[in-house]
């Protein structure tokens, strides 16, 4: 196991997902894990206990209020659902359709880190909480905020205990986890369980917004044929990047934003494994599962493109999809791309021959889909 005298991030107790879990999930979660918390990150179990303490009188609350008006609550566009890898400019083009405020709504950070109070929370708590993100991610220094829009995976993880998020608190439990990316594998009463609670949270978000929500949570890229069963016309825009930028970049994210969040030490040993591992397991389903996706129901973009000319890219999306684009949307679009120009991403060293050698080989499949060059 990994030891060092200094653990990046170690006090800090921003950019932690569990701030709004209620102490029911809580207790389960940690029984789960049998307990097994890194003596360096009690101060963190401590902060989540007590938070969860009050997320659970919150969510009563909530519920009192609120769970009739939801349970009638219809959703009747079905979502545009953005699939793709992480790091693979997912964020990006979410942030870019959370700009129609006039078509689509989305989650935001707030909401999906208090899955069970933002109702009755959000305009109150939202400057406190706002204290417990960063400014910045750490992995790629983009822009962070309690509005700005966020995975939906990180409310069904606080909701079911069933998501591979959960690994970013427990890395020892990581391939117990991994079962919750494609939801294959699962009961029929797990399977149930995460269809309900995930249909409840987009019903709440509809009770709020009454809009058509665009969603993005990588994980949705392995459950094509789940979400086609519950949402028949979804639309689905997958975004795909170079293989080897996306290694490099899930590198620099466990060794920056990953600190955040561990109550246990990493095993940093086993990290491009698992790297490789997740994305055959992610791409394996994609590629088996992308044919059921009727084709105007389809769009897929590359990173570069996107990067390069964005409002094209958003214009073909609309096209695709038959979505009104206005003069206004098109003014946000500028204004959004001129916040920007002054952002730099991450750059890397080139990578040694054998994880070039060794990327081309496990995700060969990647690579002749989407023609990179090795």
């Amino acid at each position: 196991m990994f030891s060092s005298p200094s653990l990046p991030y170690q006090w800090h107790l921003d950019g932690n997902y569990l701030v709004g879990i209620t102490f029911d999930r809580w207790w389960s979660l940690l029984k789960q894990n049998h307990f097994h918390v890194s003596p360096a990150y009690w101060h963190r179990v401590a902060a989540t206990t007590v938070m969860s303490g009050l997320s659970t009188v919150l969510s009563s609350v909530e519920s009192w209020r609120y769970d009739r008006a939801i349970a009638a609550t219809e959703l009747t566009t079905d979502p545009i659902f953005i699939l793709g890898h992480w790091r693979s400019g997912t964020t990006f083009l979410h942030e870019l359709l959370a700009l129609d405020i006039e078509q689509l709504a989305y989650p935001n950070t707030f909401e999906v880190m208090s899955p069970q109070t933002f109702l009755s929370t959000e305009p109150l708590l939202s400057r406190w909480l706002a204290k417990l993100v960063p400014d910045r991610r750490p992995m790629d220094n983009m822009q962070l905020k309690v509005n700005s829009p966020q995975e939906d995976e990180f409310a069904i993880a606080l909701m079911t205990l069933q998501s591979y998020y959960l690994a970013l608190s427990f890395p020892d439990a990581e391939q117990h986890y991994e079962r919750y990316l494609t939801l294959e594998n699962l009961t029929p009463d797990e399977l149930q369980q995460w269809q309900h609670k995930f249909l409840w949270f987009l019903q709440k978000l509809t009770f709020k917004y009454q809009r058509p929500l665009v969603l993005k949570s990588p994980p949705h890229t392995a459950r094509i044929r789940l979400l086609l069963k519950l949402f028949p016309q979804a639309k689905f825009i997958h975004i795909h990047r170079h293989p080897y930028d996306v290694f490099q970049s899930m590198r620099h994210y466990f060794h920056t934003a990953g600190w955040l969040t561990y109550l246990q030490k990493p095993d940093l040993e086993v990290l491009d494994q698992a790297i490789l591992r997740r994305y055959r397991l992610l791409y394996d389903a994609y590629f088996a599962q992308r044919h059921l996706i009727p084709p105007d129901q389809f769009y897929e973009v590359s990173f570069s493109a996107l990067e390069q000319d964005p409002i094209s890219e958003v214009k073909q999306i609309y096209h695709q999809f038959q979505l009104s684009y206005s003069d206004t949307l098109n003014a946000r679009l500028r204004s959004y791309l001129d916040s920007r120009k002054n952002y730099r991403k991450n750059r890397f060293s080139a990578l040694d021959t054998k994880i070039q050698q060794r990327l081309q080989q496990e995700w060969h499949e990647a690579f002749a889909a989407w023609d990179y060059a090795s």
